[in-house]
């Protein structure tokens, strides 16, 4: 069971960690930005081997896994701060085990069919797509991150941007510490600071984490800068 006290104590060290310069924060809120960010292309990164489409346009994907309740909204904008309205927003990342939905010889599990932690949000007027998740858990040879697809265009969508979300690694050790539902009979081999994915991706890839309204639980804030251009 989640300590909430001990998981607030690490919020309030990982928020010193992660302060956004007052300036900065300033011009964020003047462009309508959710987070800290000034408007900049969010880098291209691998896919991963564990994408498919389940087909499911849901805000809530946690279907039936435990973990860290965790509300992740991405706001998808142009280099020069422009929200794109409509885009469509994809999602996926292992379970609390390290496991992803879809597919088989993970380890002992095998998932074929199933589709917890995947969906499909499109943006609101504010480029804002949300989703109901769990902090998501990890998985040898790679930090704690989260898989996205932005698609744009409506009758026949393209692939705009590939990324993967990352997190503060206080946070991501202070839930595997002491969330019951992520623990492993071995070490994790892989934080943000070896992980060639995320060096490559830089700070614009970590998301803003803050305690949520769910009991125990987060809100991460991510800007995603697309170039409309791009396919």
């Amino acid at each position: 069971m989640t300590s909430r006290r001990a998981l607030l104590r690490y919020l309030a060290a990982a928020s010193v960690l992660g302060a956004v310069p007052a300036a900065a924060r300033e011009q964020a809120r003047q462009a309508g930005l959710l987070t800290g960010n000034v408007c900049t292309l969010t880098p291209r990164v691998t896919e991963g081997p564990f994408y498919f489409d389940p087909a499911l346009v849901r805000q809530d994907i946690r279907e039936d896994r435990p973990g860290v309740p965790l509300h992740l909204r991405m706001q998808v904008v142009t280099a020069d701060c422009r929200p794109i309205d409509g885009a469509r927003v994809d999602i996926w990342q292992c379970d609390a085990q390290g496991n992803y939905s879809g597919y088989a010889r993970q380890a002992a599990l095998d998932t074929s069919g199933q589709t917890f932690l995947r969906g499909t949000q499109f943006a609101d007027a504010r480029g804002v797509a949300q989703f109901r998740t769990i902090w998501p858990g990890w998985y040898p040879g790679r930090t704690t991150h989260i898989h996205f697809k932005v698609l744009l265009g409506e009758d026949a969508p393209r692939q705009a941007l590939t990324g993967q979300i990352f997190f503060d690694e206080t946070f991501n050790q202070a839930i595997y510490d002491q969330s019951a539902e992520y623990r492993r009979d071995r070490a994790q081999d892989t934080l943000n600071a070896n992980d060639g994915i995320a060096r490559r991706a830089g700070p614009r890839s970590y998301a803003e984490v803050r305690q949520g309204q769910d009991r125990g639980g987060f809100e991460a804030d991510i800007v995603i800068g697309v170039d409309p251009a791009a396919g």
